[in-house]
């Protein structure tokens, strides 16, 4: 790993704050970031202090000045750039994310993929930042709308993704004409000085102004910071629904904007007209990969009674083949929890459910012995649990499933509907009525509706996220860029004369 982290820049000691083009020096405290893996010490960090964060948000405002003013495509030009260098450096960021964080490393290389894959979108994207033109009433008159960038767009990123989904923030906030300033993880920011030193180097060659690519690190109180800061108009938070209510209310305090994409409690419908064994896959995925903490696990399996039992043996079967271990070893296929907190949420909710009168089919606990002596590695487990129960209706990011059964497809619906978040959700079923059924009005109620796939792996092309109390915001593709600049309604009179509305004289 030492030859990684050389390779990315990354140094025993590390500024956490960035212009863009510099490192600056800080004085605020040490954070030490420690892989959950094997509970090495991989570097340290000095977080943002008062004085930092002033000199990084008068550089962005200075950057933005300039930036609004590259033509687009050279702005996408810039990012197709960055998305070479990512190319290049998908490896090494690929293990880093994996042994910081703690997902496998098919995963690590996979969410750098992620990347790669926004920075394609981006480009293309830069040339089709399009408006309407409309028929004015007036005659001699020409009505368009056009769009134009924000300014400062703020970025809070979760420690399970700790890359991509900046990505998906900066890569658009770019091409747009807005120069990004970001707050990663503390549990995961040595992703984040990798990625600046990447993105450096390419701003360094293209004379890309100081302040484009900014980063503020810290703790709850720098989030907060940010979110009452009235010179960043874009908020674009990632989190628990807790977080995300904060800063929903500290930023719409100040009249900013505020894009959140907030915690999961996601549901798949086994029909008894779904392909099983096709659908255990997506189940046991969706369950297990990145140890349960994606925003789109699959906490919750909705079956029909009738293949109720037969598919509960196949899911007990997959899961005694689950080989749990170092993330790094591509033979396993379930790694740790971040830290030792997380374990403690994990094993509340394991009791918590025993309590409500949940039966366990797959025991939970946390592993020990040798290559678990970080205490964070747990194991999958499988409750048979009621809708109404509220450690049913709770986010628990780690990898607990509950099972419940449904006669009818109305009711499958209902009880999936029927839990305060509203992000990813599917159904398994080869019938064609249920299918559409679920994809319509009457059908799921999430920002995410898959038919014969899982909840978790969606793709960049599509708006990502969610409704309820995942916050209602959308990222990466579609028309998601929008929410990255400003609306402007523009008339033009090439007429001789001035007509005035509601048919109004002034007798001059």
């Amino acid at each position: 790993m030492q030859d990684v982290l050389k390779q990315l820049g990354i140094k025993d000691q590390n500024s956490g704050t960035s212009t863009g083009l510099q490192w600056i020096e800080s004085h605020g405290k040490t954070i030490s970031s420690y892989s959950p893996v094997d509970g090495h010490l991989i570097a340290s960090i000095k977080i943002t202090d008062d004085n930092s964060y002033e000199e990084v948000i008068r550089t962005a405002q200075k950057a933005f000045i300039e930036w609004r003013t590259w033509p687009s495509p050279k702005r996408g030009d810039v990012v197709r750039q960055i998305g070479e260098a990512l190319r290049k450096n998908k490896e090494n960021l690929g293990k880093l994310v994996s042994y910081e964080m703690g997902k496998s490393l098919q995963e690590g290389y996979g969410e750098v993929q992620e990347m790669i894959d926004i920075c394609d979108f981006a480009v293309g994207l830069s040339r089709q930042l399009h408006g309407l033109t409309m028929h004015s009433e007036r005659p001699g008159h020409r009505m368009y709308e056009q769009w134009h960038p924000l300014g400062i767009a703020a970025i809070i990123s979760a420690f399970n993704f700790p890359v991509a989904v900046w990505s998906w923030n900066a890569m658009l906030g770019w091409v747009c004409g807005d120069v990004c300033l970001w707050k990663p993880s503390e549990k995961t920011p040595l992703c984040a000085v990798a990625c600046q030193n990447i993105i450096a180097e390419v701003f360094n060659k293209n004379g890309v102004p100081e302040g484009v690519s900014c980063i503020v690190t810290g703790e709850r109180e720098m989030g907060d910071k940010i979110a009452k800061d009235s010179r960043i108009p874009l908020v674009s938070a990632t989190g628990s629904t807790r977080m995300g209510k904060s800063v929903g209310a500290a930023v719409g305090a100040r009249l900013g904007r505020s894009l959140l994409e907030l915690g999961g409690n996601n549901a798949i419908i086994i029909s008894r007209d779904a392909d099983l064994d096709m659908a255990l896959i997506g189940c046991l995925f969706g369950a297990v990969g990145t140890a349960g903490q994606r925003c789109t696990s699959t906490r919750r399996l909705i079956i029909h009674d009738e293949v109720y039992d037969k598919f509960k043996e196949k899911l007990v079967n997959a899961y005694k083949q689950l080989r749990i271990g170092n993330p790094l070893d591509e033979n396993n296929h379930v790694g740790p929890l971040i830290d030792k907190a997380a374990v403690e949420s994990y094993l509340k909710a394991i009791e918590k459910c025993k309590a409500e009168g949940g039966t366990f089919i797959v025991e939970g606990g946390v592993l020990e012995g040798p290559g678990y002596e970080t205490g964070c590695y747990v194991k999958p487990c499988i409750a048979e649990a009621q809708p109404h129960f509220e450690i049913v209706q709770h986010e628990t990011f780690a990898p607990i499933l509950y099972l419940m059964k449904y006669k009818t497809f109305d009711e499958a619906i209902a009880i999936q509907n029927n839990v305060p978040q509203g992000l990813s959700s599917a159904v398994m079923t080869l019938n064609l009525r249920e299918a559409e059924q679920f994809l319509s009005s009457s059908g799921s109620d999430c920002g995410i509706a898959n038919v014969n796939i899982g909840t978790s792996g969606a793709e960049i092309g599509g708006a990502f996220g969610g409704e309820k109390e995942t916050g209602g915001g959308r990222e990466s593709g579609s028309d998601a860029w929008r929410f990255y600049m400003r609306r402007q309604t523009n008339t033009i009179n090439y007429s001789k004369s001035l007509p005035l509305a509601q048919g109004i004289k002034f007798d001059l």
